[in-house]
């Protein structure tokens, strides 16, 4: 396994686009490989939901440890989050949508990767929206 920037992205997505059952391998193998990694699961409408899906991403990234609470990690993962709805708002703007998001770091490296089903009836849709942001090492 690879540590780049763009190694860093595919493990974020590899989580966000698993099952739960899928989602512990991923982990297993990504630990295993001295990446630090959780993901959540979110919902709702995307508008009104934007301030709980950050709140939801930094919220599981400090505690698995994948950042501290330094206004520099915290502004990271923010975002990289805020970068991936961005992608995703303009299918979802206006619909119910549930999904999860992958978190993954390796040293400098953070990936936020948001996969969601948009509810239009029984016609769902999908997006996918990755951020990327450097991070330092602060005695972490």
């Amino acid at each position: 396994m690879k540590n780049g920037s763009s190694d860093v992205a595919k493990a974020a997505i590899r989580l966000a686009i698993s099952t739960r059952n899928e989602e512990k391998a991923i982990l297993d193998e990504l630990h295993k490989n001295n990446y630090k990694a959780a993901a959540v699961d979110i919902g709702g409408d995307l508008l009104s939901s934007i301030p709980k899906i950050i709140e939801r991403t930094l919220v599981v990234s400090k505690k698995t440890g994948i950042i501290k609470d330094y206004h520099v990690h915290e502004g990271a993962v923010a975002g990289a989050i805020m970068e991936a709805i961005t992608q995703v708002n303009p299918k979802a703007m206006g619909f119910n949508f549930g999904g999860k998001i992958g978190i993954a770091r390796y040293e400098e490296h953070i990936s936020v990767c948001l996969f969601i089903s948009i509810g239009l009836l029984h016609l769902n849709d999908l997006a996918i929206g990755l951020g990327h942001r450097s991070i330092p090492n602060l005695g972490d």
